[in-house]
């Protein structure tokens, strides 16, 4: 007969054990902004495309039911990634439109702080929005990272209309030639960055950019 401390005993050994078998199978904890700063920096080093499942887990450091559970597939974790990139990395143009006075000081501004950004570092150079779809077989991820890009582009263009609408830029301007010809800046200034050109160079090139700019 089974005393009853061996009872209590063996009840507390097999509850440990079902406790121990939960415990391992129970999914690693992590830090999603963290995981998510490190999904953001491989995308941006290797872009969408090389950039598989695989290495992400293993940067990220989680396994890949946490990745799906946690961001969904490949593509909807991409599509994070730029929008935190778009509110971090890459928001000193949106910031540069919002809070200097004109377009022109806006522009200005904007291709500085890329020469700045795109040649940091501490982080992988150029931008992601520009590079993230080299060489990419999804239509849906070249599709954002172009809307993205005309956006930006379209946003200037707006500011520039309303200068010239208010006497800062000569009536003639054309409006959409001057703002494709800054967006054509940054996407060039990126690339000569990923090719290993300096902050001075691309600062240098930004003052050549703002030359051609008309004065109100």
């Amino acid at each position: 007969m089974v005393s009853a401390r061996e009872t209590v005993r063996q009840t507390a050994e097999a509850t440990g054990q079902v406790r121990a078998s939960r415990s391992r199978g129970r999914p690693r904890s992590f830090d999603r902004a963290t995981a998510l700063e490190k999904a953001l920096m491989a995308f941006w080093e290797h872009g969408y495309e090389a950039t598989s499942v695989s290495d992400l887990t293993r940067i990220m450091g989680i396994g890949a039911p946490s990745l799906y559970a946690a961001f969904g597939d490949k593509r909807t974790l991409f599509e994070e990634v730029v929008r935190v990139y778009a509110d971090t990395h890459g928001a000193f143009g949106d910031r540069a439109l919002a809070e200097e006075p004109t377009a022109r000081a806006a522009v200005e501004r904007t291709l500085r702080e890329a020469a700045a950004v795109y040649t940091d570092p501490a982080h992988p150079y150029g931008s992601l929005v520009v590079h993230a779809a080299t060489n990419c077989t999804s239509p849906e991820v070249e599709q954002l990272l172009r809307e993205r890009r005309n956006t930006g582009i379209a946003a200037v263009e707006s500011r520039i209309r309303t200068d010239v609408a208010a006497g800062r830029l000569p009536a003639g301007t054309d409006a959409a030639a001057l703002a494709r010809h800054a967006g054509a800046m940054i996407q060039g200034m990126s690339q000569q960055a990923r090719d290993g050109a300096s902050r001075a160079e691309l600062e240098a090139l930004a003052e050549i950019a703002m030359a051609i700019w008309p004065r109100g």
